[in-house]
Parts: structure tokens; sequence; C-alpha cells
């Protein structure tokens, strides 16, 4: 019996330890698609820890009269219970985000300056950084950079609701559609292998090393396409976000 059943049954009791056995495993592949953006402080076992505590979520609201297949519904709620559980430890060290605002505020410049995206040796160039030093920088900040694009909300972008928007004076509701258009603009707009990385990536679910082999590069390059692609999306929507995490 699938969960929609079992809930169209109401007189019928939910079977959780069933429901969990069933999907323990999207909770491990979760789990393990998102280490690969976390720093080495992160345990596996915290998130998927985490991410049962979602699933279990999952199965109390579940409503399949929302068009929704349950494993798609889990599989939001128990990302974001993962993604709650490295906020509230706050790994991020206010260095990192000091760091990727320093980033984006030089993709921003050269790419106003040159009137089209900009490339790795150009940023470092503003950065007075030489390549291999600016491509370590890309890999320190992935990680704080990577759960907004998992939201894809106001509210995702690295920040509590409630300081990390600027009062615009719109309705949250508003504002977060707005959001995520101009976000979805930004993503669009992004050079070709980054957006297919993207792609890959959040999508597809594969993870670096696949993506290296279909792209026939390194598993680090991917690493810094990964992590260039977000830069850029965080330098174009830099009005959207308060700045103030130095």
């Amino acid at each position: 019996m699938n969960i929609a059943a079992m809930y169209q049954k109401a007189s019928e009791p939910l079977d959780y330890e069933e429901l969990v056995v069933k999907h323990a495993s999207l909770v491990k592949r979760v789990a393990y698609h998102l280490m690969a953006r976390m720093p080495s402080s992160v345990q596996v076992e915290d998130l998927i820890q985490a991410g049962m505590i979602g699933l279990l979520e999952a199965i109390n609201n579940y409503d399949p009269s929302k068009g929704a297949s349950f494993e798609t519904y889990a599989r939001i709620r128990i990302r974001g219970s993962m993604i709650d559980e490295v906020r509230r430890g706050d790994w991020t060290p206010r260095s990192v985000y000091h760091k990727a605002r320093k980033l984006a505020e030089a993709m921003q410049t050269v790419e106003h300056r040159e009137q089209r995206p900009a490339r790795d040796e150009e940023v470092a160039a503003e950065l007075g950084l030489d390549l291999a030093s600016y491509h370590k920088i890309l890999a320190d900040t992935n990680g704080c950079h990577v759960l907004s694009y998992d939201d894809l909300s106001v509210d995702g972008w690295g920040h509590e609701e409630e300081d990390g928007v600027e009062d615009t004076g719109l309705l949250p509701e508003l504002q977060k559609n707005m959001f995520k258009e101009g976000l979805s603009e930004a993503i669009a707009n992004l050079p070709e292998r980054e957006k297919l990385v993207l792609s890959l990536y959040y999508d597809d679910e594969f993870n670096l090393r696949e993506i290296g082999e279909i792209l026939g590069v390194t598993e680090a390059r991917v690493c810094q396409i990964h992590g260039q692609a977000l830069t850029r999306l965080r330098s174009r929507m830099r009005d959207w976000v308060e700045e103030d995490q130095e």
C-alpha cells in the first residue's frame, strides 16, 4: 500500500516504522549529496539524523490531494531539515562570509566593466590574487553559497528571513516571488558550462565526480566551476541580500 492510499484510508493508522524503513535510503541519498558541499566539521551522521526528523514531518504533513508525490514532498522536507541543522550549528565563520562578499563584489565590478560574464583570471586580477589563490577561496566559500540555491527563496539566501532580506515594503509572498523570478533569470544567464554543472548537480543529482566524467574534467575543476557559478549568482542577486556578515 502506498502512502497516498494510507492517508486516504483515514480509519487505518499509519505504520510509521514501515514508512521510515521504506524511505530511509532517500534520507541517506540526500545526506551524502549535501556532504559534497559541506566542510569537514559537518558529519554525515548528523545530517542523516536531521533528515529522519524531516522524513517523520513529511509523513505527518503529506497531503496527496496537493498533487506532489510523497517522495518529492519528502525530499524537500528532508533536505530542509538537514539545512536547518547545519544553520543551527553556525559552522560558517564570519571570515568565510567576508571572502564570499569580496568575491561577489569583484565579480560584479568586472562584469559591469566588461558587460559580459567575468572570467576566473579577471576576477582573480581584480582581487590582486593569482589563479590558484582565487580557486582556493572559491573552494572555501563554496558551502556558504550553496544552501541558498537549494532553497530558491529569499529566506534561503544564507540568512534568516528577518535579518537577511532588505525591507522593501513589499508583502513577503510578493517579495519571495520577485526574488525567485530574479534568481531564475540570473541562473538562465549563467555561462553554459556553469549552468550545466548546476543542472547536473541540483536537478539530476549527479555528484561532483560523475559530473567531471561527463564534462571530461577533474572533480576539483567541477568544484571550481560550481563555486564560480554560485559566486556569480551571489554577485547578481546582491540587491536582495543584506551584506552584514563581516
